[in-house]
């Protein structure tokens, strides 16, 4: 075990070598010193994504168990730092050292599941037709297929997750599984954490004798190096979680490439919670009391945040936003990753409080990086006449929307974008009403719930978590869960290929 004291040196990981910058940015952490680091360039980066093209011609055709113990000696490396890097996680983002454990138990769970995943090899999807010479009018050809990595990948670290969606995490991990190299862009919010993940993973490219080019940490940078990062040549696909107007911007780039390639991004979303009447009657406190330790776990700050709940207009409705007020009301102000994520939050509350029509029930003061919950509540029409309430406000903050029918609560549910999740709270009772939204709400989002909360996802085979535009912006993916791997993955059909020829997994 390593000692828990880590000093960050501040470089960049470019294929296998630390390297400095001329220029320095110098992090923001919530508690203790802060560090200098060096700043990406677009430089940086094309030498970055040639070393990962280079690479991927070994690493890109290396077999199933290399890559899985490649995988699992990067898990190996991240536990034996464990202890550095919960204490240089939790002095930048101010997260708890339970959390950023729990987060570290994840990460490495899921560089494992991928490579349990990869050695069973169903992922490969591998067909085969026989030839069928005598067959009239045409003969048929033998005909193989198989999924096949599709190169190297640019992952964009996220704020809220400095483990599970950052250096090591889930795009990394589906890309490493894939056979591609990757190159990630560090987020400025927790750059140390970042920087000793990559030692892990560097140790491990050493002791598996993997391709330097297979992985390389760019800190730091403005526009111009996410810009260059999505438009080289070399890079075939992104994974990015973060705001929709950041993945927006990327995502327009990465289409506007003479050779566009897909955005993996997963841009938030408000995950609306739908509060079905004979639930609600039998136990709408306890829902209540529930949802607030949903909107309130992490500071808000998930993107499956559960952040408008919608139900009958009445006394049950009540006694559910009592209890919600109530249980809010007694959780103090805590500290937000960054002092920009903190602001946002100020600015998002202040327009929800702002919209005609909308009633505040805990409303308390939030200042510098700390967040106070915030909860108000509205009626169905205010709801669908202002837009805006149905835009993500990240951070503890919740709207209780009460309606007068089911038809309007159907009617707000046609109304929501894309979303991450959807959640239905029912009783028996309640069936014929969840029959009725759920049609809709299968369209909507890309993870269905009932009776409990969002903010805890699963890395396992069923995991979905992606949905509908803008929640994310490939309906057909998901950023958790080992369908994540088909990402980076694309069919490649052989034809009369000699036995010899054929990928190693094909014969």
């Amino acid at each position: 075990m390593l000692d828990e004291t880590f000093t960050p040196h501040g470089k960049h990981l470019i294929a296998g070598e630390w390297i400095a910058g001329d220029a320095t940015f110098q992090s923001e952490p919530a508690s203790g010193s802060a560090h200098e680091f060096s700043v990406g360039t677009p430089a940086l980066v094309d030498r970055a994504c040639a070393a990962a093209e280079e690479a991927f011609w070994s690493y890109g055709y290396s077999t199933r168990e290399e890559r899985a113990a490649f995988l699992e000696k990067i898990a190996d490396e991240i536990e034996a730092r464990g202890a550095q890097i919960t204490a240089i996680g939790t002095s930048e983002t101010g997260l708890p050292a339970a959390r950023l454990e729990g987060e570290r138990g994840r990460t490495t769970g899921q560089l494992r599941l991928f490579a349990s995943h990869i050695r069973d090899g169903a992922y490969l999807d591998r067909r085969h037709d026989a030839a069928l010479p005598d067959r009239q009018p045409l003969p048929r050809p033998e005909l193989h297929m198989i999924q096949r990595p599709i190169g190297p990948v640019a992952v964009f670290g996220a704020s809220n997750f400095p483990l599970a969606f950052s250096t090591a995490g889930g795009d990394t991990a589906a890309a490493l599984a894939a056979g591609c190299p990757v190159v990630v862009k560090g987020h400025s919010a927790h750059p140390g954490t970042g920087e000793i993940v990559a030692e892990a993973i560097h140790a491990a490219v050493q002791a598996c004798g993997v391709h330097p080019g297979t992985f390389s940490l760019i800190q730091g940078g403005k526009r111009d190096v996410g810009q260059a990062l999505v438009q080289h040549k070399a890079i075939k696909a992104v994974g990015f979680t973060g705001s929709l107007a950041g993945g927006r911007a990327l995502f327009d780039l990465c289409a506007q490439r003479p050779e566009p390639i897909p955005f993996f991004g997963e841009l938030g979303s408000v995950n609306p919670m739908f509060l079905l009447p004979n639930a609600l009657a039998a136990r709408g406190a306890e829902i209540g009391k529930g949802w607030a330790g949903s909107l309130t776990m992490g500071v808000g700050q998930f993107c499956t945040n559960p952040g408008i709940a919608i139900g009958l207009a009445g006394s049950a409705l009540d006694s559910f936003a009592d209890a919600a007020g109530e249980a809010l009301g007694g959780v103090s102000p805590q500290v937000m990753l960054t002092d920009g994520i903190a602001s946002a939050y100020r600015s998002g509350r202040a327009r929800v409080a702002g919209t005609s029509g909308v009633e505040a029930m805990l409303d308390a003061t939030s200042e510098n990086r700390n967040a106070a919950p915030a909860l108000f509540r509205t009626t169905g029409a205010a709801f669908r006449s202002e837009p805006d309430l149905a835009e993500e406000v990240f951070g503890p903050l919740g709207i209780v929307v009460a309606v007068e029918s089911e038809d309007e609560m159907l009617e707000i549910a046609r109304g929501f974008h894309g979303q991450l999740t959807a959640t239905l709270q029912l009783d028996a009772e309640d069936v014929p009403t969840a029959r009725r939204l759920m049609p809709v709400l299968e369209r909507k989002a890309g993870r269905l719930l009932a009776n409990g909360y969002p903010t805890g996802v699963e890395v396992c085979d069923s995991m979905v978590h992606g949905g509908p535009y803008p929640a994310s912006t490939n309906f057909g993916a998901t950023s958790v869960g080992t369908l994540s791997i088909r990402r980076f993955l694309r069919p490649v059909c052989f034809q009369n290929i000699p036995h010899d020829l054929l990928p190693g997994d094909l014969q």
